[in-house]
């Protein structure tokens, strides 16, 4: 992923606030998909055909997941290890996403278009936090 893409998403050329800014967006968008699972967990179970329990319980996850998340991305220059983790666990949360449907659950049409929607967006976030902290540990040369 070249430094302009980056540089055009996070409107700035600074990887370490790029870094910053893709690990905290990553913390807010998953802190509002927690939520929604956590506190209406029947209306979404009805829209994508996922139980109640299991969305209870995958939003509370997912609420202490983002706070995590926001931690890491609130340090000035966040440690690359928890960087490399946060990358990794969504990088799992895409593949446990995509099986989902094969290995536990039943989806309605609607919840496996938001099973692959949200995949999507996971993978965007651990791809660009991957890439931001390459930029952040490789010195710029231009």
């Amino acid at each position: 992923m070249s430094t302009t893409f980056l540089s055009g998403i996070a409107r700035t050329t600074e990887p370490r606030t790029m870094l910053r800014r893709f690990l905290l967006l990553d913390a807010v968008v998953t802190g509002a998909n927690g939520l929604a699972y956590a506190a209406v967990p029947g209306t979404v179970a009805r829209l994508t055909g996922v139980g109640e329990g299991p969305l209870l319980v995958l939003g509370i996850f997912l609420i202490g997941y983002a706070l995590a998340v926001a931690v890491v991305g609130a340090r000035r220059n966040p440690p690359a290890f928890p960087v490399k983790l946060v990358i990794e666990c969504n990088a799992l949360w895409v593949v446990l996403s995509l099986a989902s449907p094969l290995l536990w659950f039943d989806p309605t049409v609607a919840g496996s278009v938001w099973i692959v929607l949200q995949s999507l967006v996971v993978a965007a976030f651990a791809a660009l936090q991957w890439a931001a902290l390459g930029a952040r540990e490789t010195p710029f040369r231009g």
